[in-house]
C-alpha cells in the first residue's frame, strides 16, 4: 500500500497565509534578537574565517536528504546571519552608504514578500502597479516641480538608474561623450563600458570656465554627469553653473543623486540642491538617505517622453490588443522582467512619515555629522579633511602615514568595535564615517574617536581579542 505523500508547506499568501507566517515570524524575531546579542557590537569579532567557521557550523548540509523543519531553519540560519551581520543599526557601524532600514518599511517587506507581485505585467501586480505609477510620478515631481510630465522608475539603487540615464541619452542623441568630476560614482563608467559608449573623461565640473571650455573641445553629442552626493565626502557639484553650461552648449545633464537627493524633504537643507530641477535625468536612492531596506532606486525624468526608447512588447506580457483594450504596459518601465514591489515600502514610509518626517531624520544626520566634524577639529591628534556638506566625515590621525590609517581601519573591523570607511582624497588616505543613524548620539562619536585614538596595527592580535 503506497504510502500518502507528506502535505505541501503552507503558503505565505492566500487567506491563510498570516496564520502561517504568525508563528514563523516570531521565530524570526527571536532568532534577529539573538544573533544581535551575540554579536555585541557593530561586527563579528574575528574577521573573514572566524565568520565563515560560525556560518558553516549553522548551516552544516545546505542541501541535506531530509529536511530539519521550518523552526530549526528559520532559528538557525537567521540567527547565524545576525550574528556575522555588519549591522548599520548600531551606532559604531559608520563605513558606507547603508542605512539602517526604518521597522516600518522592513514591515512593509514582509507583505511585499507574501503577496509576491511581479511588476512585468498588470495582471501580476493590478494594485502594485498603480501604486508604484502614482509614488513615482509624486517623487518625480519633487525633483522637476516645473516639469510638464515628470516620472520616475523604480530601480534596484544608483548603478541601475546611472546606466538607464546614459542609455537614454544614447538613445536619445547618439553615442555621447560623458564628462564627469573626478569623484564621480564607479558606476557612470561601468554604464558606458556596458553600453559601448567612448570611456568618461574627467572634467572640471567646479571650474564654470574650465567646464566651458571642456565642452567646446568635446566632440560629438555631450552628456555631463554630474554628482550631488559624492560617496567618498558627499561633496555635492555646482548645479546651477553646470546647468547653465550645458544650455549654453546643448548638452546633456544627468544628475546623481543618489546620496543627496532626499534633501529634497529637507527645508533647511534644500536649497543646498538648486539646479537640480534644471537637469534631464536625476538618480535618487532611498535606501542611503530614506532609511529603506534594499532596494529602494529610482530614475526620475523630466519628461516621460524621455523614457520611450524603453518600450519593448512581449506578446505574453504585453500584448498590443491589451494595450489597447486599456491594461497597462510595464514592461517599459524597467529593464528588468520579473521584480519585486520596491514602491510599497517607500510608499508606507512616504504616508507615515510626510515630508516634515523624512526631513527631520535628513537633519538630524547631517548635524550629527556636524558634531563629530566638531569633535575631531578640537582634537589635538586628530585632522579633518573639510566641513561635512552631508552626513560623511573624512578624518585621519595627525602625522599618521597612509600605511597606518589604513590599519587602524582593519584594527577596528577585526576586533568588531568599529566599522569605519576609507576614502582617498588630496592623495591621501582618510577615515571615512558615514552617518545615517538618526539614533546616533554626542557619547556615541566620543566611542568612535577613542577607538580611533586607541587602535594601532600593532596592538594585539585584532581577531582574536576580545571586545573590551
Amino acid at each position: 500500500m503506497r504510502a500518502e505523500p507528506p502535505s505541501p508547506p503552507p503558503l505565505a499568501g492566500g487567506t491563510d497565509g498570516p496564520a502561517a507566517l504568525r508563528p514563523l515570524v516570531r521565530t524570526v524575531l527571536d532568532a534577529l534578537g539573538s544573533g544581535a546579542r551575540s554579536r555585541g557590537g557593530p561586527l563579528p569579532p574575528g574577521g573573514p574565517e572566524a565568520v565563515d567557521s560560525a556560518l558553516a557550523r549553522a548551516l552544516g548540509d545546505p542541501l541535506p536528504e531530509d529536511g530539519l523543519g521550518p523552526d530549526s531553519a528559520l532559528r538557525d540560519l537567521v540567527e547565524a546571519l545576525a550574528h556575522g551581520s555588519a549591522d548599520p543599526a548600531d551606532p559604531l557601524c559608520a563605513a558606507h552608504l547603508h542605512t539602517p532600514p526604518l521597522a516600518l518599511a522592513a514591515a512593509a517587506e514582509l507583505a511585499a514578500a507574501a503577496l509576491n507581485p511581479s511588476m512585468d505585467s498588470w495582471d501580476q501586480a493590478p494594485a502594485a502597479s498603480a501604486l508604484e505609477a502614482a509614488v513615482a510620478r509624486s517623487l518625480a515631481r519633487e525633483v522637476f516641480p516645473g516639469g510638464a510630465a515628470p516620472d520616475a522608475l523604480v530601480t534596484g539603487g544608483g548603478t541601475e538608474s546611472n546606466q538607464l540615464a546614459l542609455l537614454l541619452a544614447r538613445e536619445r542623441r547618439g553615442a555621447v561623450q560623458v564628462l564627469c568630476g573626478e569623484d564621480a560614482h564607479h558606476s557612470v563608467h561601468r554604464a558606458a563600458w556596458l553600453l559601448g559608449l567612448p570611456a568618461p573623461r574627467t572634467a572640471p565640473l567646479r571650474d564654470p570656465a574650465a567646464l566651458d571650455r571642456a565642452l567646446a573641445a568635446a566632440p560629438g553629442p555631450v552628456l555631463v554627469a554630474a554628482t550631488a552626493g559624492t560617496t567618498d565626502s558627499g561633496r555635492i557639484d555646482p548645479l546651477p553653473g553646470i546647468a547653465e553650461t550645458c544650455a549654453r552648449h546643448g548638452a546633456a545633464l544627468h544628475v546623481d543623486a543618489a546620496y543627496g537627493g532626499p534633501l529634497l524633504f529637507s527645508d533647511a537643507r534644500r536649497h543646498l540642491l538648486a539646479g537640480l530641477d534644471r537637469a534631464d535625468t536625476v538618480t535618487l536612492d532611498l535606501h542611503k538617505l530614506g532609511w529603506q531596506p534594499v532596494a529602494a532606486g529610482l530614475l526620475a525624468v523630466r519628461d516621460a517622453a524621455l523614457l520611450a526608447p524603453l518600450g519593448h512588447t512581449a506578446h505574453y506580457l504585453n500584448a498590443e490588443d491589451d494595450t489597447e483594450a486599456g491594461l497597462p504596459d510595464l514592461l517599459g518601465r524597467s529593464l528588468r522582467t520579473t521584480r519585486r514591489p520596491d514602491v510599497l515600502k517607500i510608499a508606507i514610509t512616504l504616508r507615515a512619515l510626510g515630508r516634515r518626517g523624512l526631513g527631520d531624520l535628513v537633519d538630524r544626520v547631517c548635524s550629527t555629522a556636524q558634531d563629530l566634524a566638531d569633535l575631531v577639529e578640537k582634537h589635538p591628534a586628530l585632522d579633518l579633511h573639510g566641513r561635512p556638506v552631508l552626513s560623511t566625515v573624512l578624518f585621519r590621525p595627525r602625522g599618521a602615514s597612509d600605511e597606518r590609517t589604513a590599519a587602524i581601519r582593519r584594527t577596528l573591523l577585526l576586533s568588531g568595535r568599529a566599522v569605519l570607511g576609507r576614502a582617498r582624497a588630496d592623495g591621501r588616505v582618510w577615515l571615512k564615517a558615514t552617518l545615517l543613524n538618526p539614533h546616533t548620539t554626542p557619547d556615541h562619536l566620543r566611542t568612535l574617536i577613542t577607538l580611533v585614538e586607541g587602535s594601532t596595527p600593532d596592538d594585539g592580535d585584532a581577531r582574536t581579542r576580545p571586545r573590551s
